[in-house]
């Protein structure tokens, strides 16, 4: 089969679109002939943690596709079924943390960027039918990340007013829409104009720009709850745009791991500071079921051919996108 394999090189360098030996489904595992797959943030460290001495990689960690074949003693899936894939591997139960051994696809466990992919029984799930099928193969990742961020961590109510700095990627998408159909305000913030402009369209209610005071944008309005992903270069002014009592919740670091804050003002504004990362097999079908109820669809921002792959992670890399990336694996 074709696939996207990282191999021999650190770095974008290592990455081809080559030939691989096809892989058997062993008992409990199932087959998977994929129609599309989705681009994430992390498939741009994969590239720099799986190392040249490490056996070559199938990256991604996004699809949807076809059930072609299954292993001894798989039940409840059949061949000709459409799926989704979950990305998380060994996390079953909603929990406070994941369990050890927890994995995502791609790595150390080969990913979706190909014809093809092996994986357990327990990590595919209908596909939802009124999403296409380049809908279904770019929201995976993303959609479980903000949901547990929204619901299981931050415990969002209807009423309450929820900032997402830096919209424009696949997971703050989402984040804007489910907190919408939550009941929820929503506050957005970005460099981009067009970025603001194409997030008021999806409900954002108030929609600034990142570079000026956000303060004196939102008019000295403090919010419930911060769901941040940018790190050091956010992190602050969020926290400065916080109620006290309020909770803010951090998922990634795109700009700078590390941050320094005001302890002291920290603790005497009452602030919950959670962490919180993909989510549990649970959850995930509990994400399946709300964007069911509430015909949510991943925005999409543009499909590429496999071969193509350049071009996704140069607009990833770039920050360019709105919404999800994806791939349109060849026949």
């Amino acid at each position: 089969m074709r696939a996207l394999v990282h191999a021999e090189k650190t770095g974008f360098d290592g990455l081809m679109y080559r030939e691989i030996t096809d892989i058997q489904p062993k008992a409990g595992e199932v087959r998977v002939k994929l129609k599309t797959a989705g681009l994430n943030h992390r498939d741009l460290f994969v590239l720099t943690r799986h190392k040249p001495s490490d056996p070559p990689l199938i990256i991604g960690s996004d699809g949807a596709g076809v059930i072609e074949a299954v292993g001894e003693g798989v039940t409840g899936v059949h061949v000709g079924d459409e799926v989704v894939i979950n990305p998380g591997l060994g996390w079953k139960e909603k929990s406070d943390a994941p369990p050890k051994g927890f994995e995502i696809l791609g790595l150390p466990d080969h990913g979706t960027f190909a014809e093809q992919i092996v994986l357990p029984a327990d990590n595919v799930e209908p596909k939802p039918q009124y999403l296409t099928w380049e809908e279904a193969g770019v929201f995976s990742l993303a959609a479980l990340t903000a949901y547990r961020a929204l619901f299981t961590r931050a415990h969002l109510q209807a009423g309450q007013t929820v900032l997402i700095p830096g919209i424009g990627s696949g997971v703050a998408t989402f984040l804007l829409q489910f907190a919408k159909a939550a009941g929820a305000a929503v506050y957005v913030t970005s460099r981009s104009d067009a970025k603001c402009r194409r997030a008021l369209g999806l409900g954002a209610d108030k929609a600034i720009d990142s570079n000026e005071d956000w303060n004196d944008l939102l008019d000295g309005e403090k919010v419930d709850i911060v769901i941040e992903s940018v790190g050091a270069a956010t992190f602050n002014k969020s926290l400065a745009q916080l109620r006290p009592g309020g909770t803010i919740v951090t998922f990634g670091a795109s700009a700078g791991d590390e941050i320094r804050i005001n302890i002291r003002e920290f603790f005497y504004g009452q602030y919950n500071l959670l962490g919180s990362t993909m989510g549990s097999a649970e959850e995930y079908r509990d994400m399946l079921r709300f964007i069911e109820i509430h015909q949510i669809k991943p925005v999409l921002d543009q499909m590429y051919p496999l071969h193509e792959f350049e071009k996704a992670f140069n607009r990833m890399e770039e920050a360019a996108q709105f919404g999800k990336i994806g791939f349109i694996i060849e026949k």
